[in-house]
């Protein structure tokens, strides 16, 4: 059994340079900017918010709604269900086709105020190994409740979505091993409706109920 080797990230902020005062500008910014800028813009609020949900889960939501005031479109791009797509390109497609439908029926773009134009940033992701590995399910179960709240947001999302991989890290280690009923609930699970603590939580309580069920790893 290959052991398994817990790793996590930090990230260095770049701004782009890239500024947006309307939707039409907004749109054409997101068309342009790489790909981790879009990732960055709807995922860096997962770490942010630690312990509870922001009632904006993306940076572009929150600036048409506050900004702009143009609260119906900042809902409906807070709505876009991050966990349906499996890459960066087929998300920044479906905020493109929302943009791209309003301003069809817009005749005048509301423009912000100075001051408040959209900055499109990225980010660098830098990714490290930790101290924390483990062999068997016990000791999964420990390293869970000992490593940060970074490492499980690279385990989960970095995985699946910036990475191209079609599961989390934590799924195919326990597919790989044997224990396929735990890996699917695990991907089964939508990241997206937890903090990451909460997460974390939910992620131990299916490893305890497994060690329980099966008596040993």
């Amino acid at each position: 059994m290959e052991p398994f080797h817990f790793h996590t990230r930090i990230i260095q902020v770049e701004l782009l340079g890239i500024t947006a005062s309307s939707v039409r500008e907004l749109l054409a910014g997101i068309k342009r900017v790489p790909a981790a800028s879009i990732y960055h813009h709807t995922h860096h609020y997962l770490e942010q918010h630690r312990y509870f949900s922001p009632e904006h889960p993306n940076d572009f939501s929150y600036w048409i709604t506050t900004s702009l005031g143009i609260k119906s479109l900042g809902e409906e791009i807070a709505s876009v269900d991050l966990v349906q797509f499996k890459d960066i390109e087929s998300l920044r497609q479906r905020f493109v086709e929302i943009l791209d439908s309003y301003l069809q029926r817009i005749k005048k773009p509301r423009m912000c105020l100075k001051g408040e134009e959209f900055r499109f940033l990225s980010s660098r992701i830098f990714i490290l190994p930790t101290p924390f590995k483990a062999n068997n399910l016990e000791e999964f179960l420990e390293c869970l409740r000992k490593i940060t709240i970074h490492s499980i947001y690279f385990h989960t999302f970095e995985a699946r979505l910036r990475l191209k991989k079609e599961d989390n890290d934590f799924s195919y280690w326990l597919r790989d091993n044997g224990w396929q009923a735990l890996a699917d609930k695990l991907s089964c699970l939508d990241p997206y409706t937890y903090t990451l603590e909460g997460l974390r939580n939910k992620i131990i309580d299916l490893v305890k109920e497994e060690i329980k069920n099966n008596g040993q790893t």
